[in-house]
């Protein structure tokens, strides 16, 4: 157990070679910034979670019926108002606002509401971040990869931007 843990760890701390399967493109990069800060959940976050989702291809289909950019289910889309799940906006709007809610249910615990986007908030409400799911945790870990590489790459560009 205690091997398995650390294990864990050191793959939870690693960064790794870039993840990124796609680029956003502007109009999708607009979106996101704009429904990232209108409803206060990090740029870099959804960022991060479009890019495990989708690879940025707008038109991605996952065996699950999943749609669009953030990959939302049917009932999540209907749930937040998304009427054309391959619309930028749309999808974008319903993966951001799922995420915002997401964050407030587990009280900012990012861990939590990523496994939660990926795997659903009632079963993370009942069980947490359980060891013994190896594909949530795998999820969890590529999509907190993804995030640090976003904010290492903004604070770049900040840092960059003010010389």
């Amino acid at each position: 157990m205690k091997a398995r843990v650390s294990l864990l760890l050191l793959v939870f701390l690693s960064l790794g070679p870039p993840l990124y399967a796609g680029q956003p493109d502007p109009e999708a990069m607009y979106y996101v910034n704009t429904y990232a800060d209108h409803y206060g959940v990090p740029r870099a976050l959804v960022y991060a979670v479009i890019d495990q989702e989708s690879g940025w291809n707008p038109r991605a289909v996952s065996s699950k019926g999943a749609m669009g950019l953030g990959q939302l289910m049917p009932a999540t889309a209907r749930r937040y108002g998304v009427q054309r799940p391959f619309l930028k906006s749309e999808n974008i709007g319903g993966c951001v606002r799922y995420l915002r809610d997401l964050l407030i249910w587990f009280h900012g615990d990012m861990r939590l509401a990523v496994a939660a986007y990926y795997t659903g908030e009632t079963r993370v409400a009942r069980h947490g971040l359980s060891l013994h799911d190896p594909d949530v945790l795998s999820y969890v870990l590529a999509v907190r990869r993804r995030y640090l590489r976003e904010i290492k790459v903004h604070s770049t560009f900040s840092q960059e931007e003010s010389r």
